[in-house]
Formats: structure tokens, C-alpha cells, sequence
């Protein structure tokens, strides 16, 4: 996102600070210590957006903070971090501070504190997160941030590779601040990327999961193109170089593996579960590829092994079993039914199999996959899609049976008419919804009941 030229700061350019904000910055100033709005809450400002939180570095030590506010709490205090509750609202309060030697390439061995905002902002990773701002100065930018926000670039702070070494989380970071402000970054600092990408081995995979999420969810999702081509991807996902690598000679398709999922991550909706089902539902192919006589490449059984993969793949990155569920699940159902003309039993019986949350976003993950293909048979595929979705809506209109959840009798009935608990009474049910899947008319607790005492009578 570019600045408009009604956006673009100016040499008057204010920022409207939050009340408690300016409440903080002023309690400060007034005991004798600078104090100033910092970083993201700047830059979002800047670009006319609403920030998320709202960080204050000052010349006061951490004592004095503490001093000078009733409710704090020592959130990071021996790196100079106190968070002022005002309200029960928290806002973090830094000691403008210099790092010492990085020993991890993430975290400085001893910090130590310092009068001068400049050397604080020197510390930061890129120049449109080095500013600083309160009503009495203005904007302080000494690195050029303002312009690099004018002008779309991401660009360390002094020397890239210097920054990279110190936190090399910053190299992910850099790639996915470019895709949510839809920046290029500039070429020095994407010089020291290729360079020093291997450094990333030393990241905890929570951290880089949440870097790959944020990037995913932004308005450029396929800027992925950049951590691949700058080596960052092959130090936690060489599976994704493999995809960018291998071929797909097939009417069907007219871009790589990789270059075909890049395509379709835009097309779906900014969702953690669907962008993540998008990124790995051709992971497989590379594993499954084969060439026929004619040189015209398949990938039979993909879908399956990718189900697999991405659980290994998610679960090395550390995500919550919920999202591996959802996501492996698409993966595996990514093709289910393409080809075939639904009726409304058919998708009844998707959608159980799906599974009711899922199967939305399945249509969802679909449609996207089709976009991204070539134009052979691309309407027809979409018409088809289309049934399929048209099919879903009325089956929802009118609230038919597709899950035990919905059906109109439960354990509870078949207990208190008699039934014994156990795999017995489940096969039942199960028997009973099959029938109901058929025939939706069929979904009504009488005669569930008697087609109940009939199965039983039979077995």
C-alpha cells in the first residue's frame, strides 16, 4: 500500500496520539525525561491505518517509569521494558537502549541504556520502524523512513548484513512486511538475504510460523516467490524449492508446481486454514511425479501423500493441532468429486464425509485451484463447481440431515427406548443417517425409532 499524496507526512505532519498515549509521553516529559511514540504505531499512522498497539521509548530508566505510574508491570525489565497499565489497558514503556554482541542471532547478551533516541533508533531492524514521534518534536526520522514510506521500499537500518546477523528472524520479516505493504525491498538488503539466509536454522520454528503466517494472511501472499529465490524457504520448508522446481507438462496446468500455488494464494479469502491448505495442496506432486511415453507429466495419488506431508509440515512448524486437522483434510479432499456432475445426494454425502465446517471452505479451495490452471476446460470446470455450489446452498436452505449432529434421534433417544450403550447402538445410528442421506425425508424421530427396533429385531 502506497501513501497517497494526501497521506504522504510533511514537514507539519501530526499524528493523533491516543489519549492515553499523549497521557503517558506527557507524564514523562513533565518529570524531566523524553518520551515518544515508536516504531509500528508510527509507521501505521503514517500510512493512514489504525495500529494495533501503541509502544513509548524514553530516556527515563525503568525505575523511574515505575515511579512515576501507579500500575505497571515488568514485562522485560532488564531489557528496559515496563508495561503501563492505564485503564487495565497495557502500553510498553523501553529505556532507549543500545544492544550488546548478539550470541544467537536473535536475542543481544546485555543491553545497555543510553540518552539518546538516535542510538536507540539505530538499533531497529528497517527504516520505516526506526521513527519516532510526540506532539512537542514531531516526527524523528534519521534513517529516511518517511521517504522509504513514500517511495514503497523496505530497507534496514544501517548495514543490512549487521541487522541480519543480530536477529535473523529480521530476514523473514523483511520478505513478509514487503507482501503486507505490497513494497519492494531494496536491493542491498535483499542482497544480504541470499547471503546470510542459512542463519534462519537458528530461529525457533515458532517464530518463523508466525513470520510465514502473517505473510500468507497479507495482500501478497505470493511475494513467497522472494523467500524462494532468496534461499529463505530451503532452511524451513525445502519441500516448497522441490514444488518451484517441478514441472507440470499437462493440458491442464501451464505454470510449475510452485508458480501454480503462488497463483492460487490470492484466491482465496485471508484465512490462516484456507491459505495454508492453498500452500500445501500440491506438495506431493514433486513425490508422485511421473512422465508418460508422450512426455505429459502426472501425479496420481498426490492428494493422499500430500494429507500426510502437511501434517509433517505443519507439526515441524509448530502449529495447533486444530489448524493440522483442518488443513491436512482439505489437502486430502482437494480433488474430491472434480469431474462429476453432482445431484444433491451426492454433495449430501461430501459434505459428511467433509465434514459441515469444512466443506465450505473445500468449494473455497477448489474454485482457487481451477483459477489458477490454464484456460483448458477452465469454464466448464467452473460451471461444474458452480452445481457443486448451487447443490450445498439449497441442501442448506433447507437444513437437510448431512451429520449425526443433525440427525432428528441421538444416543439418548435409542438409550430410553430400550437399547443397550456401546458399538451396537453407534452402528445404528450410523445406519439410520446413511438412510437420512438418501432420503432427508426419512430424517424424522418417529420413524427413526421404528427403523431403530427393526434393525435391531433383524440382527
Amino acid at each position: 500500500m502506497r501513501m497517497s499524496e494526501t497521506e504522504r507526512p510533511g514537514r507539519s505532519f501530526r499524528i493523533a496520539l491516543p489519549p492515553k498515549v499523549q497521557y503517558i509521553i506527557e507524564t514523562i516529559q513533565k518529570a524531566g525525561w523524553d518520551a515518544y511514540a515508536v516504531g509500528g504505531c508510527v509507521r501505521d499512522s503514517m500510512l493512514g491505518r489504525e495500529p494495533d498497539d501503541w509502544d513509548i521509548t524514553t530516556s527515563a530508566r525503568p525505575a523511574e517509569i515505575k515511579r512515576l505510574f501507579s500500575h505497571t508491570v515488568d514485562t522485560g525489565i532488564r531489557h528496559g521494558t515496563v508495561t503501563v497499565l492505564v485503564d487495565r489497558e497495557g502500553f510498553e514503556v523501553t529505556t532507549y537502549r543500545i544492544d550488546g554482541e548478539y550470541e544467537d542471532s536473535r536475542h543481544p547478551k546485555e543491553v545497555s541504556f543510553t540518552d539518546s533516541l538516535s542510538e536507540d533508533l539505530r538499533r531497529r531492524d528497517f527504516t520505516i520502524n526506526a521513527m519516532a514521534y510526540n506532539d512537542e518534536a514531531g516526527l524523528v526520522d534519521i534513517f529516511g523512513g518517511r521517504q522509504d514510506l513514500e517511495d514503497g521500499i523496505i530497507r534496514c537500518v544501517g548495514s543490512a548484513g549487521e541487522r541480519f546477523e543480530e536477529d535473523a528472524l529480521r530476514m523473514l520479516r523483511a520478505i513478509r512486511f514487503s507482501a503486507q505493504l505490497g513494497y519492494t525491498i531494496e536491493e542491498g538488503t535483499k542482497e544480504a538475504i541470499g547471503r546470510l539466509a542459512p542463519t534462519l536454522s537458528r530461529i525457533s520454528a515458532e517464530r518463523i510460523q508466525t513470520e510465514l503466517v502473517k505473510l500468507l494472511v497479507s495482500p501478497h501472499p505470493e511475494y513467497l516467490r522472494t523467500a524462494y529465490d532468496t534461499g529463505v524457504t530451503s532452511v524451513f520448508f525445502p519441500e516448497w524449492d522441490r514444488a518451484m522446481l517441478t514441472p507440470q507438462n499437462h493440458p491442464h496446468h501451464c505454470y510449475s508446481v510452485g508458480e501454480h500455488i503462488l497463483h492460487s494464494l490470492p484466491e482465496v479469502p485471508a484465512q490462516k486454514v484456507l491459505r495454508l491448505a492453498m500452500l500445501l495442496h500440491d506438495i506431493a506432486k514433486p513425490d508422485t511425479l511421473t512422465v508418460d511415453d508422450n512426455g505429459v507429466t502426472h501425479f496420481h495419488g498426490h492428494a493422499r501423500k500430500g494429507e500426510k506431508m502437511a501434517v509433517e509440515i505443519l507439526r515441524r512448524l509448530k502449529f495447533d493441532n486444530d489448524t493440522v486437522d483442518k488443513v491436512s483434510r482439505l489437502v486430502r479432499y482437494h480433488d474430491y468429486g472434480n469431474g462429476i456432475l453432482p445431484d444433491k445426494k451426492l454433495v449430501r454425502r461430501a459434505v459428511n464425509k467433509i465434514g459441515e465446517e469444512l466443506f465450505p471452505m473445500l468449494l473455497m479451495v477448489k474454485k482457487a485451484d481451477i483459477l489458477a490452471q490454464s484456460d483448458y476446460l477452465k469454464q466448464e470446470k467452473l460451471r461444474g463447481l458452480e452445481e457443486w455450489e448451487r447443490c450445498y446452498r439449497e441442501i442448506k436452505a433447507a437444513e437437510e440431515c448431512v451429520s449425526l449432529k443433525t440427525l432428528a434421534v441421538s444416543g439418548r433417544d435409542l438409550l430410553s427406548a430400550g437399547f443397550m450403550p456401546g458399538r451396537k447402538m453407534g452402528e445404528v445410528l450410523e445406519l439410520l443417517l446413511e438412510e437420512v442421506l438418501e432420503d432427508p425425508e426419512k430424517n424424522t424421530r418417529e420413524y427413526l425409532l421404528s427403523r431403530a427396533v427393526e434393525v435391531m429385531k433383524e440382527a
